[in-house]
């Protein structure tokens, strides 16, 4: 191919986006058949195949993935183009999805919304909450916030710091039960576990706690339950010391015992980074969830 046709690339991204030559063509406000054979004509003017199908659904091929982002790249370009011609060239728009966690979507992400919503008022912001690891190849998420490296090729991310946490109770708890400071001091107290698979409690015991069931006389993987629950007096839980220094009825305990410590990652899928909005979005985060936001 001597010359890249514009329409067939376009006809080609809208694809890929849309999910279907049918959704693409009403995207574009052309014919299916149209869509189609613009789509064919840039695989023979390629010499590649870009999509195969499995079942009802076109995936890409190795090739299409990989000319997906010039694809995107040329797109943003041209949009880039008539932006500037019309005056608009800062004009950002459409929605971002973000995944996180509970806790760090309520108290980590809102100041990063707050400089989004001012810097580029046309864009939307989806939050998706989970505490599992979304998955970005199959767009659960355009962003996804998470306390380990991506080892997917297809993901790019960016390591904003490590944050640290450490057990907290309640006022009221340390007055009833006492201010336990080191592990020993701990043996017949009551801990907010996160799972029942033993996972957690391991953790606590390789620091020295010697926990057994009987330490846990509730368990709950939400953040935001965790929290309550010890502020309500259920016992120790562990939780952000960023997040746990908002809350004046909570106090530090077990001071003798090492702080937590783990990672905070941006990620994101590699296409995606070159979209001028998800671009945007990334580096607010990646600045404001950068900062360590204590009291």
């Amino acid at each position: 191919m001597d010359k890249a046709d514009w329409n067939q690339i376009r006809a080609f991204q809208a694809t890929v986006e849309h999910g279907s030559l049918s959704a693409a063509a009403r995207h574009l406000a052309l014919t299916q058949p149209t869509l189609s054979r613009q789509v064919a004509a840039l695989e023979e003017g390629l010499g590649v195949t870009l999509f195969e199908r499995v079942g009802k659904r076109l995936e890409l091929t190795e090739s299409g993935r990989d000319l997906i982002e010039h694809a995107r790249r040329m797109t943003d370009a041209a949009n880039d183009f008539h932006l500037s011609a019309s005056g608009r060239s800062n004009a950002v728009e459409g929605v971002v999805s973000i995944s996180a966690t509970d806790g760090i979507a309520m108290h980590l992400i809102p100041p990063a919304l707050q400089r989004i919503r001012s810097e580029a008022p046309g864009i939307s912001i989806e939050l998706v909450i989970s505490n599992s690891l979304s998955d970005l190849r199959r767009r659960e998420a355009d962003i996804a916030i998470r306390h380990v490296r991506p080892e997917d090729p297809e993901l790019t991310g960016k390591l904003l710091r490590n944050a640290k946490a450490n057990f907290y109770a309640s006022r009221q708890w340390v007055e009833d039960n006492g201010m336990p400071v080191r592990a020993d001091d701990a043996k017949a107290a009551s801990f907010i576990g996160f799972d029942r698979e033993e996972r957690f409690a391991g953790h606590l015991r390789a620091m020295g706690l010697d926990v057994s069931e009987a330490n846990f006389p509730v368990y709950c993987d939400n953040a935001l339950i965790v929290t309550e629950l010890i502020r309500q007096g259920f016992g120790i839980g562990v939780m952000m010391s960023e997040i746990a220094e908002k809350h004046t009825d909570l106090v530090q305990v077990l001071k003798d015992l090492p702080q937590i410590e783990f990672p905070i990652w941006l990620v994101t899928h590699r296409e995606l980074h070159t979209s001028r909005k998800i671009r945007l979005v990334f580096d607010i985060l990646a600045e404001e969830l950068g900062k360590d936001q204590s009291t």
